[in-house]
């Protein structure tokens, strides 16, 4: 059974951190691109981050670089979103995706609620 498992949102005051992690199972996790997206209300939901299957190549939305860092571990099947230097304008469901793009899969979680507000 595949599982994303998205923890470590929450209130947070313009200019703090968070850090999201996403625990994967249930499929070869070494295989498929991570990424993380978001969805603000009354937005469509947006590409921030993403990491390519071995780690080699991240890529990030113009809007958070800079300021957000992803990574990824290999051996406990976890991917992060480390968020500095945060903004109104960062509030959003945020939700981690597994990708193969040479099979069309997708998997999601169920996403995390991260809101920056003084």
């Amino acid at each position: 059974q595949v599982q994303l498992v998205e923890s470590g949102g929450g209130l947070v005051q313009p200019g703090g951190s968070l850090r999201l992690s996403c625990a994967a199972s249930g499929f070869y996790f070494n295989m498929y691109d991570m990424r993380w997206y978001r969805q603000a209300p009354g937005k469509e939901r947006e590409l921030v981050a993403r990491i390519a299957n071995f780690g080699g190549t991240t890529n990030y939305a113009d809007s958070v670089r800079g300021r957000f860092t992803i990574s990824r571990d290999n051996v406990k099947n976890m991917v992060y979103l480390q968020m500095n230097s945060l903004k109104p304008e960062d509030t959003a469901v945020y939700y981690c995706n597994a990708h193969r793009e040479i099979v069309a899969i997708d998997y999601w979680g169920q996403g995390t609620q991260v809101t920056v507000s003084s």
